[in-house]
């Protein structure tokens, strides 16, 4: 949320029990009003909206110009309503679905050997973000793959439009209208208009970001003075690994290892007993935290990759069931898990991640 990031990404965030892309900010959300939907949208209504936005935006150091220039040219989407209106929410008693059909989907050939020219192509810079911020260069890769297949296919959607549209028709306003807000902030610092298209709900950009993710962490990867995550590489990889930095990447830290659990482990004994804040629904699935040196001796058992220090802290996640592959995972994980808080989502980052550089 994607950052939503998002068409996929909201449908994503939805299906995994989270009513809103709470990884823009890493922290649950308040609980906010309830605020009606809008019943009939339409452009006059859209415009004394947008009228009753000034002041919230001349806090945010807006100019009036920039209101005046965009406000006006402003209607409402329907194909945007319809599409929100359209997203799965699912429901907490229903089956969880299995892993690998995703798997299989998602980190696919054609994927992973886009992913190595990807990640050839971008060594050198790569190189340094990584010296820079511990963030591996296969995980930024990996992201960049899953958000947009590697920048071909990033969204044509006004977001402007499409955000104001959200924002006013009411169901997520507490989502919709800061986000409508930062786009406008961005069209006020000097980026084109032209430039601010993206997924119907908001993503944009190779990383898929939310304008407010953005303004956040969007950094400058080529040193041309400008954070360009639509067309440059450079800075949408440095932008994903600052985003990975700020949510508490650990350097030198694996995601997780793919694992056998031995017949017969007692599942009752490192059960998840918390409520997590963020979540709650992906972070379930997952077990309580050990040590690698007790789960080593519980009987785990890397397949390939060796296990991290015994000293790190990790939980482990059946995705496919008892007698299946399963992963120890790190706060590493839970990093990628900010990013898009789904377990299918965060699995299949690591797992392309790792491919790429097999």
């Amino acid at each position: 949320m994607r950052p939503i990031m998002l068409a996929g990404f909201l449908a994503a965030m939805l299906m995994s029990g989270s009513a809103v892309p709470q990884s823009t900010t890493g922290t649950a959300p308040m609980v906010q009003p309830i605020v009606q939907p809008v019943s009939g949208a339409t452009d006059a209504g859209f415009q004394a909206y947008l009228a009753n936005l000034r002041p919230k935006a001349r806090a945010m150091g807006i100019s009036e110009a920039t209101m005046n220039a965009v406000f006006p040219t402003l209607t409402v989407n329907p194909r945007v309503i319809t599409l929100d209106q359209a997203q799965p929410g699912g429901s907490f008693d229903s089956p969880i679905p299995i892993f690998e059909p995703y798997r299989l989907q998602h980190v696919d050939a054609a994927r992973i050997s886009r992913g190595r020219i990807a990640w050839q192509s971008n060594r050198q810079r790569l190189a340094q973000i990584e010296a820079q911020t511990g963030v591996p260069e296969a995980v930024m890769v990996a992201i960049y793959g899953h958000e947009t297949n590697y920048g071909s296919y990033t969204g044509d959607f006004d977001l402007l439009r499409s955000l104001g549209t959200l924002a006013y028709e009411g169901r997520r306003r507490t989502l919709f209208e800061p986000e409508f807000l930062a786009t406008l902030k961005m069209l006020d610092s000097g980026m084109p208009r032209s430039r601010l298209v993206g997924s119907w709900a908001g993503a944009t950009g190779f990383p898929q970001f939310l304008p407010t993710v953005y303004l956040r962490v969007a950094r400058d990867g080529d040193g041309d003075g400008k954070a360009d995550i639509w067309t440059s590489e450079a800075d949408a990889l440095a932008s994903i690994a600052n985003y990975f930095v700020s949510a508490g990447w650990r350097r030198g830290q694996p995601w997780g290892v793919a694992v056998t659990v031995p017949s017969g482990f007692d599942r009752t004994s490192v059960a998840n007993r918390t409520n997590a804040a963020r979540c709650p629904r992906v972070m379930e699935r997952q077990s309580r935290w050990l040590t690698i040196a007790e789960w080593r001796r519980k009987g785990i058992v890397p397949q390939g990759r060796a296990l991290p220090a015994d000293n790190v802290l990790a939980t482990l996640l059946e995705p496919d069931g008892p007698g299946k592959t399963a992963y120890l995972l790190t706060n590493n994980y839970r990093v990628i898990l900010d990013y898009n808080c789904s377990n299918f989502y965060a699995l299949s980052v690591g797992l392309l991640a790792d491919a790429v550089t097999q």
